[in-house]
């Protein structure tokens, strides 16, 4: 078990070669989105994720999301690259068109914003099964594999808060100490054979043998959105193929560095699209 610092940073972000061309650091696809969240949530969700995503160093960056959604965030900025799927929210139809999307890719983020419907938690399912690139489980998409569990596998990082904690496993850590938050997400994480970061204070990560502690961030960081920054720059470090254990206490850190920068100046007015304007000064 170690704390997370600094040092962490310049394990992850090294000189380039100055031949590097795109693709190089990776390419990552973003699977989100609804109906219900293709308004003001779901442009934040969405457009958030592929913003930190970039931020954070990859290359490309592409939302596949229900075409009202999809078209919002792409309104976001010229940046972000959104395939729109017909429909008001993700179904087994897309099935071929998610999996065909993972062509070329590095990595996904699945969940932001993508509800609970049975059609949609089934879908999840399926693509997860059929997939083998890094994975970051969030939000929605938690409550999806919670009712499949032996999808999960050693290629797939899940980002529960304590709520999605207790929905995946059973076990409410809420109210814990911190050394037995870190047993029980150890034990979990080996037995669903896969990493989990579980966010709080501190962030307690676990490959099932190894275990990381962040301690950056704060109380600021209660408002909505910071998970999905903390999932974008996540998906980013898998899709440059940096390993998933290191890449998870990177991305902990990384957020809660940028949370902490951010609340020196906004403190009760930090939204989460402030964590995006921070990361720069935390990875370089």
């Amino acid at each position: 078990m170690f704390t997370i610092t600094k040092t962490i940073i310049k394990k992850i972000y090294k000189k380039r070669n100055i031949y590097s061309r795109k693709y190089d650091f990776g390419s990552l696809l973003i699977i989100g989105g609804s109906k219900k969240y293709s308004g003001s949530p779901g442009f934040n969700i969405l457009a958030a994720l592929a913003m930190a995503s970039y931020r954070s160093g990859v290359d490309i960056v592409e939302i596949a999301a229900p075409e009202r959604a999809a078209n919002i965030a792409a309104c976001f900025s010229p940046d972000i690259i959104a395939y729109p799927l017909k429909g008001e929210y993700i179904s087994m139809k897309h099935i071929n068109q998610l999996l065909k999307l993972t062509t070329n890719k590095t990595a996904v983020v699945i969940g932001g914003g993508i509800e609970r419907r049975k059609e949609t938690i089934k879908t999840i399912i399926r693509f997860i099964e059929k997939i083998e690139l890094p994975c970051v489980v969030d939000a929605d998409a938690i409550y999806a594999i919670s009712n499949k569990k032996s999808v999960l596998n050693e290629n797939i990082v899940v980002t529960p808060h304590a709520y999605e904690f207790y929905i995946l496993t059973g076990k409410n850590v809420s109210h814990l100490p911190t050394r037995q938050k870190i047993m029980i997400v150890k034990k979990e994480a080996k037995q669903l054979n896969c990493t989990i970061l579980l966010k709080g204070n501190p962030d307690i990560i676990s490959d099932g043998e190894n275990v990381g502690i962040n301690k950056t961030g704060n109380p600021y960081m209660t408002v909505g959105g910071t998970g999905d920054i903390l999932a974008g720059i996540l998906g980013s470090l898998l899709a440059q193929k940096i390993d998933i254990f290191t890449a998870s206490c990177a991305a902990a850190y990384i957020n809660g560095k940028a949370g902490d920068i951010a609340a020196k100046k906004m403190k009760h007015s930090l939204v989460a699209s402030d964590l995006i304007k921070e990361i720069p000064k935390v990875i370089t």
